[in-house]
């Protein structure tokens, strides 16, 4: 079962409305953008649990989360969306702001998605 956001230890995680864009726009499928919700959820916990050290580590969290994504792409499709410019811009803010939120202000956003293929 997905963890609820609520319950992440990490205050501005466990405050951030991700995804908050696409969430505004109907061109995205609701139930599709609240799945990639849980994809982001799931990547603070997996930090919490995890505790990565080293932005290498960290990382193989995001790139795990990003491939997620991946196959969430086939289901926009399928629904008549996309992951296109705007939605590719907010899920990568995103990903840059769990990083923040978790000590990593070094890390290269273009890095943390780069297994993405959207």
């Amino acid at each position: 079962m997905a963890q609820q956001q609520a319950q992440l230890q990490n205050q501005a995680a466990r405050q951030y409305s991700f995804l908050a864009e696409m969430s505004q726009d109907d061109y995205f499928p609701h139930p599709l953008v609240d799945k990639g919700k849980a994809i982001l959820v799931q990547l603070c916990f997996d930090i919490e649990q995890q505790q990565p050290k080293s932005l290498e580590e960290l990382y193989a969290l995001t790139h795990a989360a990003a491939e997620q994504f991946n196959d969430l792409q086939e289901e926009f499709w399928e629904a008549d969306s996309e992951i296109e410019t705007a939605a590719r811009d907010c899920i990568g803010n995103d990903f840059d702001f769990v990083a923040t939120a978790y000590g990593f202000e070094a890390a290269d956003p273009e890095e943390l998605i780069a297994t993405r293929d959207w």
